[in-house]
């Protein structure tokens, strides 16, 4: 599927890599909330947010386009799930503001980058390449 787009690996994708990096600001993030929340708000924003790059590498290695486009859809609901939830994390006092707009622009521009992704995805599939 990949070799269609140019690239070798789903780590040659740039979404993936900038989802990886928000994965990585995630976790590190959410270190810094309390004992209490480690089953509750860390374990979700963290399983949310590494669910973006798993979804985008599992989906590049299937063997079709329309699968891809599956995956990458769970990809886009995750990152969703993961801005609600620094989203909540600000409300509650777990993330400072300043925090949680940085996660969120990274969040952002990853979710720019999946709706090119699929939109150029689509475009591929309408006209049987």
């Amino acid at each position: 599927m990949l070799g269609l787009m140019g690239v070798q690996s789903y780590r040659d994708l740039e979404v993936w890599r900038q989802s990886m990096d928000l994965a990585e600001t995630v976790w590190r993030l959410s270190a810094r909330f309390p004992a209490q929340e480690r089953y509750g708000m860390t374990s979700q924003l963290r399983r949310a947010a590494t669910s973006v790059p798993a979804n985008i590498a599992e989906g590049a290695q299937r063997n079709g386009t329309g699968e891809y486009l599956q995956f990458l859809g769970i990809a886009s609901g995750s990152l969703a799930e993961t801005e609600t939830f620094l989203l909540l994390a600000e409300r509650l006092n777990l993330l400072p503001p300043e925090r949680s707009k940085a996660a969120l622009e990274q969040a952002d521009a990853v979710g720019r980058m999946l709706s090119g992704l699929k939109r150029s995805l689509q475009t591929r599939k309408r006209s049987g390449k």
